[in-house]
């Protein structure tokens, strides 16, 4: 859950005209609009493959008692599911390593697929959770992060020492929850969703600084730059965002009942 240079210090410093500061808080606000749009094509892209692949892979659900077609069998049933489960995870670490490699419309396409595998991988959600409950968590989500993203966003305060500690308890979620796909232990799982609640909570927040502090080091790289850039900062909230939607939904959402 890397962003595009995410622990460099950025070296903008006070004493611009007044004219030169309307043009930079102009360009941030592009920046950030352009950020908060890559974000938001990639919520899309990941509901409507999750949306698409329940349909074809359930042929009725009536609560609990669930009938697969053959590509839902394949997809659930079959070792194949621990590809679908794990690929996110995947991409992820692909575009970490690779973010000074590889250009901005590469970032950006690389994004849209990884969208789109972890649309597949939520398919499930359905399976398990109302239609209804996955509505109100996501809109109660969407709610939260708007005010922490604002929040970073605003804040004077440097959130950089808070932001070290979140990603230190980040990669201890990371390593519990894939120990945890084997132990299958709901206490365990209860718990790392409180705190993942929390940890992401702080780092949409952080993230948001980090992106908006960003902005002046990009820009005077140039275009290319400054849209691979975005395209990881989008990424960044996009996890924010979906990893605060799951735990959020474990712990209130209403499960299909018998």
């Amino acid at each position: 859950m890397t962003n595009f240079d995410r622990n460099t210090s950025f070296g903008y410093r006070g004493g611009v005209s007044r004219a030169g500061a309307a043009q930079i808080d102009e360009g941030l606000r592009a920046y950030m609009i352009g950020v908060y749009n890559h974000m938001v094509l990639g919520l899309g892209v990941t509901g409507f493959v999750a949306l698409a692949t329940h349909m074809m892979a359930v042929a009725s659900q009536s609560g609990r008692q669930i009938e697969l077609t053959s590509f839902g069998h394949l997809l659930y049933a079959t070792p194949l599911k621990w590809v679908v489960m794990l690929a996110p995870l995947a991409f992820v670490f692909f575009l970490g390593f690779r973010a000074d490699r590889i250009s901005a419309a590469t970032a950006r396409n690389v994004f849209l697929a990884f969208s789109a595998v972890m649309g597949l991988s939520m398919s499930t959600i359905m399976l398990v959770f109302t239609g209804a409950s996955v509505a109100k968590v996501f809109f109660i989500t969407a709610a939260a992060f708007g005010g922490l993203s604002l929040y970073g966003y605003l804040t004077k305060r440097d959130l950089s020492a808070f932001g070290s500690f979140l990603v230190m308890g980040l990669w201890g979620l990371v390593i519990a929850g894939l120990v945890n796909l084997f132990f299958q232990s709901s206490a365990l799982q209860f718990g790392l969703s409180i705190l993942s609640v929390f940890i992401f909570a702080g780092l949409t927040a952080w993230d948001t600084q980090q992106i908006k502090d960003g902005y002046y080091q990009s820009a005077g790289y140039g275009q290319e730059v400054a849209a691979k850039a975005s395209v990881f900062g989008a990424l960044s909230l996009y996890l924010d965002f979906i990893n605060m939607f799951q735990s959020l939904l474990f712990l209130f959402g209403d499960r299909n009942s018998d």
